[in-house]
């Protein structure tokens, strides 16, 4: 979207960060950062507003991105000053007028994993160049922008389940539903200048809060339990309540997942290739009584 910097996003563009001095202004028509006169040029901005889906079953607090249209604005916009920079200028390093160019470089504030900056751009680099230069294309922000389409939600926790029926000193069994928005995988893709990258989710570990102080790391989703397994303990994923939740508030333990997503990425014809994470979270109220023995 072309437009002039004034009231585009707000504090979008940090103040005067695509301003350029003039003629009548000083000399040289360096960025300003507030100090001296300044004209605002015309940039292009990416324009958007970052936000966070949660899961809709009320389990999962947001964390990190979610899904929606993609928030993190392009890659770096190149443009050339106008009007250009005066005879003399420091900007033209020696070179005349006529003799290349003065432009403004300007990109978005990203950072990798941690979602998009809903629109902050950041401070210009202004430099001379024989020729137009090409747009820098970021692949890592791409991949930024990929993540940012997929919906990804905590844990779907199926047991330990809030009705279930749970004593001291026999094996809990923890395990969780496995789908495209809460175990992956999920996938995605962001293009921009010719330059297209995908973007896989997966969960890589789940790590279960219990409650009672413990704390147990799952590297996949857990077995579900079935009656002929009687007593034993989960192959996978489990965990033994030493003591009762008469203690807790409502008599419950809240027990935490919270999943790693690991999100690889890769510019498609097999070229550079990266690594993203995403952190999700569900809860589950579990009430652990004690084991009654008849007589």
């Amino acid at each position: 979207m072309l437009s002039h910097v004034a009231g585009t996003v707000g504090a979008a563009l940090l103040l005067a960060a695509a301003a350029t001095t003039t003629a009548a202004a000083a000399p040289d028509p360096k960025p300003s950062t507030g100090v001296g006169s300044c004209t605002i040029v015309e940039i292009c901005v990416g324009a958007g507003v970052g936000g966070s889906q949660g899961s809709g079953d009320g389990k999962s607090p947001p964390s990190g991105k979610g899904t929606g249209e993609p928030p993190v604005p392009g890659p770096c916009i190149v443009t050339r000053m106008d009007p250009q920079p005066p005879v003399g200028s420091s900007v033209w390093e020696g070179h005349d007028p006529g003799d290349g160019a003065i432009y403004t470089r300007i990109c978005p504030l990203a950072i990798a994993g941690a979602g998009a900056t809903g629109g902050l751009m950041g401070l210009p680099e202004t430099f001379w160049s024989a020729t137009p230069p090409a747009a820098t294309i970021d692949p890592a922000q791409l991949a930024q922008q990929a993540l940012d389409k997929m919906t990804l939600l905590g844990p779907d926790i199926a047991s330990p389940a809030a009705a279930g029926k749970y004593v001291v000193g026999l094996p809990m069994w923890m395990w969780v539903n496995k789908s495209q928005t809460s175990y992956g995988p999920n996938t995605a893709s962001a293009s921009a200048g010719g330059v297209t990258v995908t973007a896989t989710a997966t969960v890589s570990k789940i790590v279960w809060k219990t409650g009672d102080g413990s704390a147990v790391t799952c590297n996949g989703p857990g077995t579900p339990y079935k009656a002929a397994y009687g007593k034993k303990e989960s192959p996978t994923c489990g965990h033994t309540y030493t003591r009762t939740s008469a203690s807790q508030a409502d008599g419950n333990y809240t027990v935490t997942a919270t999943s790693t997503w690991t999100v690889d990425w890769q510019v498609a014809g097999g070229g550079q290739t990266g690594q993203l994470s995403a952190i999700r979270q569900s809860q589950e109220q579990v009430a652990i009584g004690e084991l009654q023995v008849v007589r």
